[in-house]
């Protein structure tokens, strides 16, 4: 007689009417606002990009779980669909395809397959798969093609700066931000998305729009984004405050790079963050000084994938010592 065998899958374990499906096609919903205006911006480079990696992260996951894995494969969970527009939109739309699928590779194979598949991986894929291409790659990750330029080539965009690589290389040259104001981008601009960078970071009203779909669906809850981009506001206010002519002002830090791309949809992954809200704050307030102090005083420009993925290496200590009640252990009260 064979032995019975329990199979219990990754937390959490909750009843509930969400599925994984319903959860992603939710956060595919709220991404599709920043595609449009990547695509509008950018043109068909954008298309090439998106469609790349969410093909060949979908391709990579069936491949690993039919042939190394040995199971059914799961695709149809859109998880690597979702791990795909993520990738790409932490991508220039000019980057060379081949690339696109090595980071595909990374981010499917490395950082979700290798430690068991969704619900077991302690990175965010996307960001582990664009940290190794910025880090591997650094010329082609950091090349962004201008807006309305080329819309409809493909690698021959005409690149230029960002206002975060505007403000670090004036930084590092000992320039005022009063030398420079007239290549740093307007705040419309960047609220607009009419601006170089990343394929789905430039529209700040984009980005909001869909984390407030999230919020209103309960795909996640405030405590992350807001106390991401709270404490940047803070920390970069404080700076600002200090030297205006050489830090950029708290709200440009908000709607520039990654911030709002980065506190809604990547450091909110359900598997890589704290489960309780307090441990949520903690893990938000971490994420966002980290980001300001590389942004400030780091070798790269922007820091936001860096602090998430260094705050979900502290998960798991936030998760031990931040536990919630549980449900029917006594209250204790104390009488005076």
């Amino acid at each position: 007689m064979s032995p019975i065998r329990n199979i219990v899958s990754a937390s959490p374990h909750i009843h509930s009417g969400q599925s994984t499906r319903k959860i992603m096609l939710d956060v595919i919903i709220a991404l599709i606002p920043a595609f449009l205006v990547g695509l509008y911006v950018f043109g068909i480079g954008s298309l090439i990009v998106t469609a790349t990696a969410i093909l060949s992260c979908v391709l990579f996951e069936f491949l690993i779980q039919k042939f190394w894995m040995k199971e059914a494969g799961n695709v149809g969970d859109l998880s690597a669909v979702v791990t795909g527009i993520l990738l790409a939109f932490n991508l220039p739309s000019n980057i060379p395809l081949w690339m696109i699928i090595i980071g595909s590779l990374v981010a499917i194979g490395v950082a979700k397959m290798s430690f068991g598949g969704i619900g077991f991986n302690i990175f965010n894929p996307a960001l582990v798969a664009r940290v190794f291409l910025l880090i591997s790659f650094p010329v082609e990750m950091t090349s962004w093609p201008k807006p309305f330029e080329n819309t409809w080539t493909y690698l021959d965009a005409t690149t230029g700066a960002t206002t975060l690589g505007i403000a670090k290389e004036a930084s590092l040259m000992g320039q005022t931000l009063s030398e420079v104001s007239d290549m740093i981008q307007s705040s419309q601009d960047m609220l607009l998305g009419l601006t170089g960078g990343s394929i789905g970071e430039m529209s700040a009203i984009a980005l909001l729009l869909g984390g407030i779909y999230l919020l209103y669906k309960k795909v996640i809850t405030w405590h992350i984004p807001v106390s991401i981009l709270l404490s940047m506001f803070v920390i970069g206010g404080i700076f600002w405050l200090t030297k205006q002519d050489m830090y950029l002002d708290p709200v440009t830090q908000l709607i520039s790079g990654g911030a709002i791309l980065g506190a809604f949809y990547m450091a909110t992954d359900m598997t890589t963050s704290p489960m309780t809200p307090k441990g949520m704050l903690i893990f938000g307030v971490g994420i966002g000084l980290i980001s300001i102090f590389i942004r400030l005083f780091g070798a790269y420009p922007e820091g936001v994938s860096f602090a998430i993925l260094i705050m979900n290496a502290f998960v798991p200590l936030i998760d031990n010592y931040i536990k919630p009640r549980r449900f029917g252990t006594p209250i204790k009260f104390k009488i005076r």
